[in-house]
């Protein structure tokens, strides 16, 4: 397979981002993950067209609270190898890779964050392993089973007519922050043309909009068994998402899950709410029971 590395020098001096790169060779790729601190892990599944620059806000004060804190980029997305054609992506493919890492980084007694294609990918794996995880995180995501929001369906159009992403547009226009430049151009550092964005442009068209597409099945799989978790999960939205729309976007999984509590509404963030109030959620996960 066909692969572009972004140069180390585009991830230099990033603002926010001391975070020193660790990789593992998985899959006959070359992935990339930050790994802060120590304690029980804390894992954090980045969405699209993000990557773990996201959680920058999280891990500090989450290392602080004792943890180790692990935050992958995807295949095609971060510090990560980048396959350049488009149709190497798959719902499968991506959820394959993480759990490989995470099986050769033996994570065990995990609080699983997940956030936008962070869902699909992290609460699978979760559900998948659930002997390695304690509590589950989730914000601003959804399991695909045929039906999507209007907000999304715009979405998914604007990705279309677009496959060379404005990646720092895109963030901008997904929070309630003014973003800086010199934040929107670390967003795009890992995608210096059209063709390392394969992974980013993909990844939208991935999202089964029909019962029968590829990854309904699997998606519904991923649902049935959290309507049996009985483990912690804290579900928090944000109150200004028009592609996961609060409260009933959350409401699937605060009234699906056992384990889950009443929804906390993130007040005064958009879709990429890690960008608009990480710390607080870092805090929020810090106060969380275990049990």
């Amino acid at each position: 397979m066909d692969a572009f590395r972004t140069p180390d020098d585009r991830f230099a001096d990033l603002p926010g981002y001391p975070f020193e790169p660790h990789y593992a060779e998985v899959g006959g790729l070359r992935l990339h993950y930050v790994d802060e601190g120590s304690g029980s892990p804390v894992v954090c599944f980045h969405g699209e067209p993000s990557w773990s620059y996201l959680y920058r806000k999280m891990v500090p004060p989450l290392v602080e609270g004792g943890h180790r804190v692990i935050c992958p980029d995807y295949a095609g997305f971060g510090r990560s190898d980048k396959p350049i054609e488009r149709e190497w992506y798959s719902y499968d493919g991506h959820v394959e890779l993480m759990t490989e890492l995470l099986e050769g980084l033996d994570v065990r007694d995990a609080t699983v964050v997940v956030q936008d294609w962070g869902g699909p990918i992290g609460l699978r794996w979760a559900v998948e392993n659930p002997d390695r995880v304690a509590r589950l995180v989730i914000l601003n995501t959804g399991l695909f089973t045929g039906r999507v929001s209007k907000g999304f369906l715009a979405w998914r159009d604007f990705a279309v007519r677009n496959p060379d992403l404005p990646v720092g547009f895109v963030i901008q226009g997904a929070t309630t922050t003014e973003l800086p430049d010199e934040i929107t151009a670390a967003y795009e550092a890992p995608f210096p043309d059209a063709h390392s964005k394969a992974g980013a442009a993909q990844f939208p068209l991935l999202v089964p909009t029909t019962e029968e597409a590829v990854g309904a099945a699997e998606m519904k799989a991923v649902l049935d068994e959290l309507s049996r978790w009985e483990k912690p999960a804290l579900v928090a939205f944000s109150d200004s998402d028009p592609v996961f729309p609060y409260p009933r976007s959350g409401e699937v999984f605060s009234d699906l899950i056992p384990g889950a509590g009443e929804q906390v509404k993130i007040e005064g963030a958009a879709h990429f709410l890690q960008e608009d109030r990480g710390e607080e959620i870092a805090e929020r996960v810090l106060e969380f029971p275990a049990a």
